[in-house]
């Protein structure tokens, strides 16, 4: 308490006063010394009285104690004379495949060492114009090395990137892919630091790629995930117990954030009262094992079950990849396809009765995945349809609109989220790691649309969060 009371000594010394501080703004160090992180909402004093004219604390600037290891700087604003009123703050997330490393199943099904990495250097341009293959700049990498995965955790932290969403392959207590987030992001310094969540991908990867059969479902059955009352307590307990616990685990208002990727699949196979049930004891579980409680989100419910998702237990809903019209024309422009689905997002969150955060992408292109038809290719996934015209600047248009929506909403804090898909889904074509298209554009995209002035009727713009 005293380390405390004299960094925000130093502070008021200096004219700045914090008005968000709390617990969860204080960090204890591995040194001893406790750092006050984000003066989220700070007021500048100058002569004794407030100037919210004042340009605020900035990247690169110290308060607190003088030595500059003790404390981290805070967020910077730009306040435009309205007193005591600052943009909201957003957190932008951004979903991670965890499918760039070879696993026994996939070794079984295609040959040793198989990754989708050996599709995505294949993939041939299919029709004139067509942006494949689209290659990484860093390379090809495993997810599972801690240095890898550490230098795009950097990346991230760099520019605006609050925290990532991993896929968690889950069936009945099967797991697949899981190394890329034990051993690749928790095993890496930068990853047991940075916030992370984990979102259910409740279906199993693909047997045969690229595709080549068309008479088959697009989720054939030997992907879907069953599951049982039972299964969902013991995925949640075993979620609570290795992961949620983490101090790095992402929370919104104290509750660790899960969400679930095929939400409808799941409400189908348990149906409602069953979803309801498993809910509620998994809720009860975490109750009795001294576990934080679960934020729970419903990931794209379809028209039949989103009205009934909160009734069921469900805290928010959000979308994975929003972009395409799947049953559209096969070539879509980018721009017209982020405006259509910016349009439906107050509707799903009416529909849901529940808080609706939005989900942009960089583009959409899973040529790859698919095997090559020429002109007679199948108007399905992964063929069919493919999104024209994206760029780097288009998409940071997409994250501003997105983040305005969560400034503009009625929630907490905690709860204005922004989702980016993906960090790394190069086999779908959306991706924010360097490319040799654009380099470092669309993480950039972030970066400048989080920060983008609002324009005029705005009273205030964050610049960058930094923690």
């Amino acid at each position: 308490m005293r380390q405390v009371c004299s960094s925000l000594g130093e502070a008021h010394a200096r004219g700045i006063v914090d008005r968000d501080l709390k617990p969860a703004n204080l960090h204890l160090g591995a040194d001893g010394v406790i750092r006050v992180l984000d003066f989220g909402a700070p007021r500048f004093m100058v002569g004794g009285a407030f100037d919210d004219g004042a340009e605020l604390t900035g990247v690169g600037q110290t308060i607190g104690t003088l030595d500059a290891r003790a404390h981290v700087a805070p967020a910077r604003w730009r306040c435009r004379r309205t007193p005591g009123r600052v943009t909201l703050r957003v957190r932008v997330l951004a979903y991670v495949y965890p499918g760039w490393h070879s696993i026994p199943e996939r070794d079984a099904s295609f040959y040793a060492g198989f990754t989708e990495w050996d599709l995505v250097y294949a993939s041939p341009p299919r029709f004139d114009g067509h942006v494949q293959p689209r290659l990484p700049l860093w390379g090809r990498y495993d997810d599972r090395d801690p240095v890898e995965v550490g230098r795009r955790v950097e990346l991230c932290r760099a520019h605006g990137i609050d925290g990532l969403v991993y896929g968690f392959f889950w069936c009945r207590g099967k797991r697949v892919f899981q190394d890329a987030l034990d051993l690749g992001y928790l095993g890496s310094a930068a990853g047991q630091q940075f916030p992370f969540a984990l979102m259910w991908a409740n279906r199993m990867p693909r047997r045969v790629l690229p595709v080549r059969r068309t008479d088959t479902p697009v989720i054939e059955a030997d992907r879907l995930v069953p599951s049982d009352v039972a299964d969902f307590v013991e995925l949640i307990r075993y979620l609570a117990e290795r992961y949620f616990v983490r101090d790095n685990y992402l929370r919104i208002d104290g509750r660790a954030y899960f969400s679930i990727f095929d939400s409808t699949f799941l409400i189908q196979e348990l149906g409602l009262e069953g979803v309801r049930e498993a809910i509620t004891h998994a809720r009860a579980a975490l109750r009795s094992g001294g576990f934080p409680e679960v934020h729970l989100a419903a990931i794209e419910p379809s028209d039949a079950v989103i009205e009934q998702v909160r009734t069921l237990g469900f805290d928010s809903v959000t979308s994975y990849v929003l972009l395409p019209d799947w049953k559209g024309a096969f070539l879509q422009d980018y721009d017209e396809r982020v405006a259509i689905r910016a349009a439906q997002w107050p509707g799903l969150a009416a529909r849901a009765g529940l808080p609706y955060h939005p989900a942009v992408s960089p583009g959409w292109d899973a040529s790859p995945r698919g095997a090559d038809f020429g002109a007679e290719r199948p108007r399905k996934y992964p063929w069919w349809p493919v999104v024209v015209g994206e760029h780097p600047d288009r998409f940071r248009a997409a994250v501003v609109r997105a983040v305005e929506f969560a400034r503009a909403s009625a929630l907490t804090e905690d709860e204005r989220l922004v989702f980016v898909s993906s960090l790394n889904e190069w086999s779908e074509g959306h991706y924010l790691e360097p490319d040799t298209r654009f380099g470092l554009g669309w993480i950039e995209a972030v970066r400048d649309g989080r920060a983008a002035d609002p324009g005029p009727a705005r009273e205030a713009d964050p610049v960058q969060k930094h923690t």
